[in-house]
Formats: structure tokens, C-alpha cells, sequence
């Protein structure tokens, strides 16, 4: 194609000054401090419970948005009801709402004098179960709209085959339906993960910040530099980028063998 060379050139040089130079930054402090320093941070029993919580928690965050993601973009391509639009914005609105304004908004709803918190029979708010809603509430997104364009192009003639060959609903949705949308479904689930593991603002009032308990890594690494420890809390970062990473090359895999697994059925 004309132009590819300048296009690609362009597109690794801006990838290197925004993403690949500061990353590349902050693995370089960290390996200043020596393999038994960086082991001794990253191995410590606070960091590796913040480490925990942040990555249990964003993983079983994604699932489920994966899970109801799919059903909302269900309902909003394929059906037509009363507050459709509005539940159509309403899906936006953790993009557009800042991250403090939500954390205050899920610790007031789920505190134990909450207008939710006070009908429950537990806690919600301060508790790890309090970082898992607000990670729920910030991921829901991504896996919606990564979904919607693709069920919209979704062929209906493959549904109407299947139903005609005697396939049951379930059977369509099982066996036709969700292997042609896993692609976007698990790229949704990456999107949503990486959205929630590094998420401070919403997840910061609700945590609670008990260590070992409903401290996340984040924060460690906010206090690690506010004691001026940058080794420290470079480290940490870099634990966390490298788990990150492994993760989401993982569903990328998935994502291509799905892909191709696609590609062959057709």
C-alpha cells in the first residue's frame, strides 16, 4: 500500500515516546536496585498481598463483566423496549464520570449506613468485596462496546440455518452465536482487566486500604513514593507490568487461536 513505510514508521516511533520509553524507564530504576533487593521488595508479604487483592479481584471483575457485559449488548442490539437510549447512555457513564467522584459515590451508597450498605446483612464498603464492585463498575464498559459493533454485524442467515436444520435456541446461541463472538468477548475481558488493575481513584475509597487485607498494589506503590522510595516503588510497578503483560499475552493467544479456530469452521 503507498504511504506504508511512513505509516509504520510513524506508528512504532509514537508507540516508543508514549508507551515503550517509559516503561522501558521505569524496568531500567528498578534493575539499579540489584536481583537480591528487587526480589526482597517484590517478595515481601505486604506487597505480595496488594498484588493479590489487585489481580484476584481484576480478574474475577472481568469474568463477570464478561458474563453480563455480553447479556446488556444482547439486549441493546437485539431488542427494541422502553429506556433502551437510556440504558445505552447509562453504560458510558463510568467513561465519563471521574474515578474520585465514583469511589465517593459506591462508599456512600455501600457504607454500613448506605442506602444499599444499611440492607445488607454484611459489609460491602472497606472490604475487598467493596474493591470488587468498583471494579465492576469501571470495567462494564469496555466489554459492551467492544461486543455491540460486533453483534450488530452478527449474520443472522447462520441463526436462521441453524434453527432450520433443527438446532434448539440453545443450541444456536451455544454452538453458532458465541464462538463467532468470543474474539470480541475475550477482548473485552482483557480491556476490562487492564482497566481494573490499575485502577486508584474509585477503588481508593471504598478499599478501606487495611494491609493485607484491602490494600491494593497502587497504592503501595502511591506510598512508596510518598516516603520517596522511587526503587521501591518502581519495583513494584515492574512486578506489576510484567504480571500484567503475561496475562494479557495469554488472552491475546487465546484470542488468535479463537480467531483462527473461527476462520477454519467457516
Amino acid at each position: 500500500m503507498p504511504g506504508f513505510g511512513m505509516a509504520y514508521g510513524f506508528a512504532w516511533a509514537y508507540l516508543g515516546l508514549v508507551v515503550l520509553i517509559p516503561l522501558a524507564a521505569v524496568a531500567l530504576y528498578a534493575s539499579s536496585l540489584g536481583p537480591a533487593r528487587f526480589m526482597q521488595i517484590a517478595t515481601e508479604p505486604r506487597t505480595f498481598a496488594a498484588l493479590k487483592v489487585s489481580f484476584g479481584l481484576s480478574l474475577l471483575a472481568a469474568a463477570l463483566n464478561a458474563v453480563f457485559g455480553l447479556l446488556i449488548a444482547w439486549a441493546l442490539t437485539r431488542y427494541r423496549f422502553p429506556g433502551r437510549r437510556l440504558l445505552d447512555a447509562a453504560v458510558d457513564l463510568p467513561f465519563a464520570l471521574p474515578t474520585a467522584v465514583a469511589g465517593i459515590a459506591l462508599s456512600a451508597i455501600y457504607a454500613p449506613n448506605g442506602w444499599i450498605g444499611a440492607l445488607l446483612p454484611f459489609r460491602v464498603a472497606f472490604t475487598p468485596l467493596g474493591i470488587f464492585i468498583a471494579l465492576v463498575f469501571i470495567g462494564l464498559p469496555f466489554v459492551v462496546r467492544t461486543l455491540q459493533p460486533v453483534m450488530a454485524d452478527l449474520d443472522r442467515e447462520l441463526e436462521e440455518a441453524s434453527a432450520t436444520l433443527g438446532a434448539t435456541r440453545a443450541a444456536t446461541v451455544f454452538r453458532v452465536v458465541l464462538p463467532t463472538l468470543l474474539p470480541a468477548l475475550l477482548t473485552g475481558f482483557a480491556l476490562a482487566f487492564a482497566r481494573a488493575v490499575g485502577e486508584y481513584g474509585s477503588v481508593i475509597f471504598i478499599a478501606g486500604n487495611i494491609p493485607y487485607v484491602s490494600e491494593i498494589a497502587p497504592l503501595l506503590i502511591i506510598m512508596r513514593l510518598e516516603e520517596f522510595d522511587y526503587a521501591g516503588a518502581t519495583a513494584i510497578a515492574t512486578v506489576m507490568l510484567a504480571l500484567s503483560f503475561a496475562l494479557l499475552f495469554a488472552v491475546n493467544l487465546l484470542e488468535s487461536w479463537s480467531r483462527r479456530r473461527l476462520g477454519h469452521a467457516r
